[in-house]
């Protein structure tokens, strides 16, 4: 078997035995170097004729020593698998920046210092091995919403722009080192089924398949994502694509986002993944829940046999993962349930037709 064979099979029997810690979030950790618009650029993108402030995927290749102390930094707390820096990295999010041309090497660059990472921590114990999980995100854009509220009828993307742009991404980050593909943030439908499909083509072009984690995020307390649809019914959506682990994340604490973990654990018939924020933000916009919150919150869920895979999203930090992976210390994983065969559909709502 290769290393990658190895590495995935040795995940999916870690699934079966324990509760799997995700990273926490990225860009809380980057506003800890308060880095200014010099400290965005380095000395590769000084003279580049945009403002780079914010763009915190571009560190992969500006500032990589950063990018590999925050890895290093979760895993060091305890993450079994950490997420690499890609969350905006395709042509369509980059274009924000002037940044589009990069989009291969931040996909590539960035799964190769979480590679590096990984197999850092795993050589110290093997024992304890590490994976890692090259990101996907949403774009700014949404193939099934208009931007115009004047215009519902109007796109500033569509579905073949879409496909282009994550296929790119899903190359850089298999050809970087990923041991898993994740999909997340998913505020639309649409989106996601692009990325899906872009995925397939690419494990058919490189002959390769990676397990592949489809995360949505339930925008408020009305329990839907953004392009409508309740958790169930998403979940119906998208598993034609045999996902490794269906889940949850952002947008809103554990304490909110629990009952919409519950009805993605009782639908889901594979792996159930969950990593909320820190809470809800201030007025400030800042996250206060500390770490011992959001790992009580978390160890419930697992208590309750309704995770697999247990994380954090935005405000989160090695602090917060630290006390989550200390939470779920022993406990037992969720089992998958046998559920009875039927014709699952979906609109907004999901819709079952037993045989």
């Amino acid at each position: 078997m290769t290393a990658l064979a190895d590495r995935i099979a040795a995940l999916k029997a870690a699934l079966d035995t324990r509760v799997l810690v995700l990273d926490g979030a990225m860009g809380t950790v980057i506003q800890r170097y308060k880095l200014d618009e010099a400290g965005f650029r380095g000395k590769r993108f000084a003279a580049h004729p945009r403002d780079l402030k914010g763009n915190n995927d571009l560190l992969i290749l500006s500032r990589p020593e950063i990018i590999g102390e925050i890895h290093r930094a979760y895993l060091e707390a305890g993450a079994d698998i950490i997420e690499t820096n890609t969350f905006s990295s395709t042509t369509i999010a980059q274009a924000d920046y002037g940044c589009e041309a990069l989009a291969y090497e931040l996909n590539l660059e960035g799964a190769k210092i979480a590679r590096a990472a990984a197999d850092e921590l795993t050589a110290k114990n093997p024992a304890k091995p590490r994976w890692v999980a090259g990101a996907l995100g949403p774009t700014n854009r949404t193939a099934s919403i208009s931007p115009d509220v004047n215009d519902p009828g109007y796109r500033n993307v569509n579905f073949d722009q879409l496909v282009v742009a994550f296929s790119e991404q899903a190359e850089g980050l298999i050809d970087g080192g990923s041991d898993i593909l994740l999909v997340e943030t998913i505020i639309d439908t649409l989106n996601a089924k692009a990325a899906l499909f872009a995925i397939d083509e690419v494990f058919e072009k490189k002959g390769v398949a990676l397990p592949i984690m489809i995360s949505g995020t339930i925008t408020d307390q009305s329990g839907r994502i953004l392009s409508g649809q309740t958790p169930e019914a998403f979940w119906h959506s998208i598993r034609h694509a045999k996902p490794l682990t269906i889940g949850l994340n952002c947008a809103l604490g554990a304490s909110q986002l629990r009952p919409y973990v519950a009805e993605i654990s009782r639908a889901a018939d594979t792996y159930v993944h969950a990593y909320p924020n820190a809470g809800l933000p201030n007025e400030f916009g800042e996250y206060d829940e500390m770490p011992e919150t959001t790992a009580g919150h978390i160890s419930a869920w697992a208590k309750d046999g309704l995770v697999n895979i247990v994380g954090g999203c935005c405000g989160t930090t090695p602090e917060h993962i630290a006390a989550v992976a200390k939470s779920v210390a022993g406990l037992k994983p969720r089992k998958l349930p046998k559920l009875p065969v039927a014709m699952k559909l979906s609109g907004l709502e999901p819709f079952k037709l037993a045989s």
